[in-house]
């Protein structure tokens, strides 16, 4: 019969940190109590009467983090944390400690929707990332992407479960030959680090210019690289605007308008990288819940993790102080 190594886990972990383990490293770089008092008072309640204790609050924020970071649905998180290690290990979980289930954590992310409280996360984090000298203040990139929405036909009838299930808020759009039903992330972002300062989450048929200015305040100079589609958006004199031209029937663009194009898109590019990732390592760009509240709180989750990993990448090079 083999022996029990009391040891063994500790061993495991020691192991996946040699090999790089990613959420380590993002919890060994991250601050979590900067999100604890904000979450924490939605959830100020009297449980002097009795009942189950709540979970941790930042353990079950976290636990969103984890969702956001491998995109995976609350079955499918609660089978992985009781299935792998590395998923208790970032939650601070044993192998004996109880693990929230899925309608668990579907009542705190509902919670938390309710309580509108996801863009003032995302701005405490920013404004960490202002202290630490991160955000470098050398220009603004902005554009805006895609988020996709699950695609329901309505029901030959009316009321029934396939109508309850249509998202209402969720539009149709066309960009070339593609079309698009859902929503759009708007960002803002830092040309030199990279950082998202500011985003808007809106339908997927409003256009990227018309949540532009919101963007720019007349009290604060900046420069702001953008396409063609924000040509000719009114924005606060104090604004440098680098904004690439387009070309009209008839009137195509001068060899010197070309060239400064070209001269433009070498930083707003820049934001593609932040689409990329969000896409690619994250896998991002899609919403599985329904209605414009909870998308807003998806998008807002998905830039205050994309902010995260880009924080933990540039610790690890030393390209910003602790």
């Amino acid at each position: 019969m083999k022996q029990i190594d009391f040891m063994a886990e500790d061993n495991i972990r020691q192991k996946l940190i040699q090999m790089g383990d990613p959420l380590e490293r993002l919890d060994r770089y991250m601050d979590w109590k900067l999100f604890a008092p904000t979450v924490n008072r939605v959830f100020e309640a009297d449980y002097s009467k009795g009942g189950r204790p709540p979970y941790d609050r930042l353990m079950m924020f976290k636990i969103l983090v984890l969702q956001r970071v491998y995109n995976i649905s609350d079955d499918q998180t609660e089978y992985q944390i009781n299935d792998r290690l590395s998923f208790r290990r970032f939650l601070g979980l044993t192998l004996s400690d109880k693990i929230p289930d899925a309608k668990t954590i579907w009542l705190f992310r509902e919670t938390l929707v309710k309580a509108g409280i996801i863009e003032y996360l995302f701005q405490r984090f920013e404004q960490e990332l202002e202290i630490k000298g991160i955000v470098k203040h050398e220009g603004s990139i902005n554009d805006a992407s895609f988020v996709e929405a699950p695609k329901r036909r309505k029901s030959g009838g009316s009321g029934g479960a396939c109508d309850r299930q249509i998202d209402k808020d969720a539009k149709w759009t066309k960009k070339g030959n593609m079309s698009y039903f859902g929503y759009k992330n708007h960002l803002k972002v830092d040309s030199k680090s990279k950082v998202i300062t500011d985003y808007a989450a809106t339908p997927a048929n409003i256009h990227d210019s018309q949540v532009f200015a919101e963007f720019y305040s007349e009290y604060v100079n900046d420069t702001v690289y953008a396409d063609s589609a924000y040509a000719g958006q009114k924005l606060p004199i104090n604004i440098k605007q680098e904004i690439c031209e387009r070309a009209y029937r008839n009137r195509p663009l001068t060899e010197k308008q070309k060239i400064e194009n070209r001269r433009k898109s070498k930083v707003r590019a820049r934001i593609e990288h932040v689409f990329g990732f969000i896409a690619g390592h994250m896998r991002g760009s899609t919403f599985r819940g329904k209605g414009m509240e909870r998308a807003a709180f998806s998008i807002g989750l998905t830039n205050i993790v994309y902010n995260m990993e880009r924080y933990v990448y540039l610790r690890r090079k030393g390209l910003c102080r602790a």
